[in-house]
């Protein structure tokens, strides 16, 4: 079946044009006025030929890096032409394929579908994304759950004309150009598929924009679910301003026509952030702009989607550089395209002020004990993460850190990336640094979006063109090595150790009010979160040594009922002289009593200043002057 398939496809490609004529435009038409109940309704008509035509559904999605189209979230489609049905024939190995027959004198088929998304914040089914994506308040239109195209095409080629009717009274933002506009339709221009899928549309109730400035402009979109969350203030939003100069300043060029961040303000959402060339789609908790806590842990999001513009979707690695969204990514260089965005999203965001430099510290001392915790390191290299991303995207957070790892090409990749600025500064006595790099790869010349291509010879190059070192040695130790520490060279190297104390870190504290949890991952040995459930289990923790697993119950600590202050004064007991804790846990529908020995007291991460040594981190941190 599968050869017949490609056949089948290249016939559908051919029906939509020749190889030298400009495609005719498709049109999408999409209904989002029920969209706070999950139903999305989509009207597509596309230009075919007579004849055998194969149309698929978008399966492999920028961002996600792995087959994460929500497909089984498809109602339909009803296909027609001339008025009349047409029937389908789902292919019987790729499950994204309909196979079809167009009849004589058809110049048009028609599609008719509706997208039923989740109503849960995770939306993950069976290991396929459909995330909730509205409520009453808000919605988020991501394109490629509203299109399908005819196989094997080239998705630079084929041109889709777009219209949204949205609820009434909502606001909008894309970066999709606007042609037309009634009091709840908005048309666009037409644009290439690869463009259209490129381009996030957010609309809502409650809407604020903002003009960050910059050159081409940029702009700041906020909707929420109620008013009190448009609580902008004058200070953060002069650090996202701030954000456009240093970014501008580090890369020394821009690829976007204009640039628009894409922001929704909700705990109906899950926080995710997902970039674009000329927009990025970001979600973060209802009180991000109300709490300073949760706003300091959302404080590097913009920063690291914004960076994704330079690095991801104008350089691009070869493997994820496909020309439609059925090929299949290659992810082993998504040690640069988020190891590398990971740590300049922060570098960002300090330079910008959205985080000081002891937030800055306290993020990377945060960062560093998490990656220290995974012991699948001692098997599992980081090149294998990803590799393996599009299977890691999806599995269960459970076990995360005893043998399984997660998406630590973030957080890790970000650490040795860390080390690879302190070496270039030490080797080039403080003349050059990363910087010089990110000017040289993904600088001048300014431009419309495109795609550059790169491997991994091409990044080697680059960094030798900076300064000089054996920096393909480097980067194959470091990705391919098993071993159980995590690479703190860095850290070191910049003046600073970690330290895990009983003093509370800015940032630890941050990421329990951002993620409703209390983190013992460090003293205990888990995650309580806020209904009492455990996630992870830490390999030779007190919490494993009792044998507890992920999605555990804790009933109550020392015979009182679980609260998170229960459980961090019971912490604080554990350091004067009340060395065991006893726990009450469900699992099922059974109960029983463990008891923890532990002696040591709350235990947060911190950095803490070498004796002697220049200290990097504030030089890296600090704004870079025009």
């Amino acid at each position: 079946m599968a050869a017949a398939l490609g056949a089948l496809g290249a016939l559908g490609a051919a029906g939509v044009a020749g190889a030298n004529e400009e495609p005719a435009a498709a049109s999408v038409e999409v209904d989002l006025r029920e969209a706070a109940r999950g139903v999305m309704k989509v009207h597509l008509t596309l230009p075919v030929t007579p004849g055998p035509v194969t149309l698929v559904y978008p399966k492999w999605l920028p961002g996600r890096h792995g087959p994460a189209g929500p497909i089984t979230n498809l109602a339909g489609p009803t296909l027609s032409a001339l008025g009349h049905p047409l029937t389908f024939r789902r292919d019987d190995v790729d499950m994204y394929a309909l196979h079809v027959e167009v009849p004589q004198g058809a110049h048009e088929l028609s599609a008719d579908f509706e997208v039923l998304t989740a109503l849960r914040p995770d939306g993950l089914v069976n290991g396929l994304e459909a995330p909730r994506t509205a409520t009453e308040s808000l919605a988020i239109l991501e394109w490629h759950q509203a299109v399908l195209y005819p196989a094997d095409s080239d998705s630079d080629r084929l041109r889709y004309q777009a219209k949204v009717h949205l609820p009434p009274g909502w606001k909008y933002a894309t970066a999709l150009e606007t042609t037309g506009s009634t009091a709840d339709t908005v048309s666009f221009a037409p644009s290439s598929l690869t463009t259209l899928i490129d381009s996030t549309l957010l609309t809502g109730r409650y809407f604020q924009s903002y003009e960050l400035g910059g050159e081409p402009a940029v702009r700041l979109h906020v909707a929420a679910d109620g008013p009190a969350a448009l609580n902008l203030t004058p200070e953060v939003l002069a650090h996202y301003r701030q954000l456009v100069v240093q970014a501008r300043r580090l890369f020394g060029a821009t690829h976007y026509r204009h640039y628009d961040f894409l922001y929704v303000l909700t705990d109906q959402i899950m926080p995710d952030g997902l970039e674009h060339h000329e927009s990025s789609d970001n979600r973060s908790p209802y009180r991000t702009f109300l709490d300073d806590d949760v706003r300091r842990a959302e404080a590097n999001l913009l920063a690291h989607e914004y960076t994704h513009s330079w690095n991801g979707k104008y350089r691009r690695p070869a493997g994820l550089a496909t020309r439609n969204y059925q090929d299949p990514m290659r992810g082993e260089l998504l040690w640069v395209y988020e190891g590398l965005t990971e740590y300049l999203g922060d570098v960002l965001a300090a330079r910008s002020g959205l985080l000081t430099p002891e937030e800055f510290r306290s993020e990377l001392a945060h960062d560093l004990a998490g990656m220290q915790s995974h012991g699948a390191r001692t098997w599992r290299s980081l090149q294998d993460t990803t590799i393996a991303a599009q299977l890691i995207y999806v599995q269960p957070r459970d076990w995360a850190a005893r043998l399984r790892r997660q998406e630590d090409f973030y957080q890790e990749s970000a650490l040795l990336w860390l080390e690879a600025d302190t070496l270039i500064r030490r080797l080039s006595n403080g003349q050059r640094s990363l910087d010089d790099f990110c000017r040289r790869f993904y600088g001048a010349p300014s431009g419309a979006p495109q795609v550059v291509k790169y491997e991994f010879e091409d990044v080697v190059a680059a960094l030798n063109a900076v300064q000089p070192y054996d920096w393909r040695g480097f980067w194959l130790e470091r990705l391919n090595t098993t071993r159980p520490e995590a690479p703190a060279q860095g850290i070191r190297d910049s003046g600073w150790q970690m330290v895990l104390n009983a003093e509370p870190a800015v940032m630890h504290r941050a990421h329990e009010a951002d993620d409703h949890d209390v983190d013992a991952r460090f003293s205990l040995g888990f995650y309580a979160n806020e209904d009492a459930t455990l996630s992870d289990i830490i390999p030779g923790s007190p919490a494993d040594a009792a044998l507890l697993a992920p999605g555990d119950r804790l009933i109550a600590v020392n015979g009182r009922r679980f609260a998170p202050e229960e459980l961090r004064d019971a912490l604080g007991a554990s350091a004067r002289g009340v060395p065991t804790l006893t726990l009450l846990i469900e699992r099922g529908d059974q109960f029983r009593t463990v008891e923890l020995h532990y002696e040591g007291g709350p235990r947060e991460a911190h950095l803490v200043p070498v004796a002697g040594a220049a200290n990097l981190l504030d030089r890296i941190s600090a704004p870079l002057p025009r």
